[in-house]
């Protein structure tokens, strides 16, 4: 295993492809020998493709040179998240043992540009079942790994692909977010993650919206740059989509080298629920704050107003009629409802809410949940960016945040132990967040920043970012003895 090429990011390792010191090839088999020496411990990858279905029709198969790809990272190896984003012809489950053998019959328009960026999709990472949790502990593949601690939790939904990022299986991995599902997981891992605005990656052709917008797709990467480049590759509406991302004032990879200037800051580490932070993240969190104030930005305590008991349970209604969606949807295209034995405890929770929900609780949700989103613009014309830690206590031990028979929904109120920091106001209001890889507890494992912008501002947040990660630099952490 080449080390140097292991910790390099996506941006480096299409530039050795471009000026001929390595080949695509070359790239490739390096991934493939990464996947074979650390996914044992990890599991993060679920399935290895290969062929057409890793590179796709017209750019280069398996071994192929790829330095006449046109895209930003020719050859670069790539890992899709097994959930939503569908490759044709490959095994497509979600993290579910009701789908184990379904198979995908087309290419999501998210695939296709990955491939036209230039990615070698290599093979799909862990999920917990249909993204319903925060963790990554299906029963169909297990449990996915924390790299930094092998017996912790990664979050989820999307930890099996921060867990390969972080591990350097690749540089950077697919994710999608419907509450916090690209962010927490890059906190406990200690990569970047970027969850866009609505509509800025398109969800196309199987999907119009997902949730009434609340879902977006993207990815975590290692570094801030390969962020920024791989949105400008692969942002913009497609045909027919119900809604469009206000247009970007240029390339965001442009961002990254243009200083922010004096933002205004709200910040704060005060729960909502009055849950206890622990004090590694507190104390991360000021040096934070203190480093900012330092890089000439104004802070003050702030925080947009919070989630109401009319909007808790609007939340409650929506996320109930997301399950209802997601039974009815997969009940369609496979032509039967799930067996005994083939749903996790709490997924057939989830599934029974939802059954229960009605079409006008759901539409009553949207509109409460629309007009909070109201409420949170008219906070953004005031600052610039809200700071809170992303979440608030360093990574569970694996088998905390999942169900089991007799205490389906044991999950549920674990995952107050860390979340805690309305991840889900970037869902509800379609703004742009971030988690920011800033500092690590007292037991050296990582922890996250979180910074919300306000509507089709990710400029804003490309430019802090790499300014911080100039700062306090980040992508350089190697791994201890917890992944060879």
């Amino acid at each position: 295993m080449d080390e140097q090429l292991r910790w390099m990011d996506a941006t480096e390792q299409a530039d050795l492809v471009r000026s001929g010191q390595v080949s695509a090839a070359e790239l490739l088999a390096e991934a493939r020998d990464r996947i074979r020496t650390l996914n044992p411990a990890l599991n993060a990858v679920v399935m290895e493709l290969a062929g057409s279905a890793e590179a796709g029709s017209p750019h280069p198969a398996a071994g192929e040179d790829a330095t006449t790809v046109e895209g930003p990272f020719p050859g670069v190896p790539f890992l899709v998240k097994d959930l939503a984003l569908e490759i044709a012809g490959t095994p497509f489950s979600e993290g579910s043992r009701w789908l184990a053998g379904n198979i995908s019959r087309h290419d999501q328009e998210l695939t296709r540009r990955f491939r036209r960026a230039g990615l070698a999709i290599i093979g799909k990472t862990n999920t917990c079942e249909f993204g319903l949790s925060p963790h990554c502990e299906p029963v169909l593949h297990g449990a996915t790994r924390n790299p930094w601690d092998l017996s912790l939790s990664t979050s989820g939904s999307s930890g099996g692909s921060a867990a390969a990022v972080a591990a350097g299986i690749v540089p950077m991995a697919h994710g999608n977010d419907l509450g916090g599902s690209l962010r927490y997981p890059a906190a406990w891992c200690g990569v970047f993650g970027l969850k866009p605005t609505r509509g800025r990656v398109p969800l196309g052709p199987e999907y119009g919206d997902v949730v009434g917008g609340l879902a977006a797709e993207f990815a975590l990467t290692r570094t801030v740059r390969d962020a920024a480049a791989l949105l400008d590759a692969v942002a913009g509406p497609a045909p027919g989509d119900p809604y469009w991302a206000p247009p970007r004032p240029r390339p965001y990879v442009a961002e990254t080298s243009t200083p922010p200037g004096r933002l205004r800051i709200a910040a704060t580490a005060t729960p909502n629920g009055g849950q206890q932070v622990h004090p590694d993240y507190l104390r991360t969190f000021g040096a934070t704050v203190d480093l900012l104030g330092k890089l000439g930005h104004h802070v003050e305590e702030a925080r947009p107003d919070p989630l109401d008991r009319a909007g808790h349970r609007a939340i409650r209604a929506v996320y109930a009629a997301a399950a209802a969606w997601i039974e009815g949807y997969w009940t369609r295209r496979l032509g039967r409802g799930p067996e005994p034995g083939e749903l996790e405890p709490y997924t057939e929770v989830l599934f029974g809410r939802g059954r229960k929900i009605s079409a006008g609780d759901y539409l009553q949700g949207m509109e409460e949940l629309q007009r909070f989103s109201r409420r949170v613009a008219g906070f953004f014309q005031t600052y610039d960016l809200w700071l809170t830690p992303t979440v608030g206590w360093p990574p569970l031990p694996l088998g905390t945040l999942t169900g089991t028979p007799e205490d389906p929904l044991r999950g549920e109120r674990e995952a107050g132990r860390f979340l805690m920091f309305d991840g889900e106001y970037a869902n509800i209001t379609g703004g742009p967040a971030m988690s920011v890889p800033l500092g690590a507890d007292s037991a050296g494992l990582p922890v996250g920043m979180s910074f919300l912008a306000g509507f089709g501002d990710e400029a804003v947040l490309f430019r802090l970012a790499a300014q911080l990660e100039q700062a306090r630099p980040w992508a350089d952490r190697r791994l201890d003895a917890a992944v060879p």
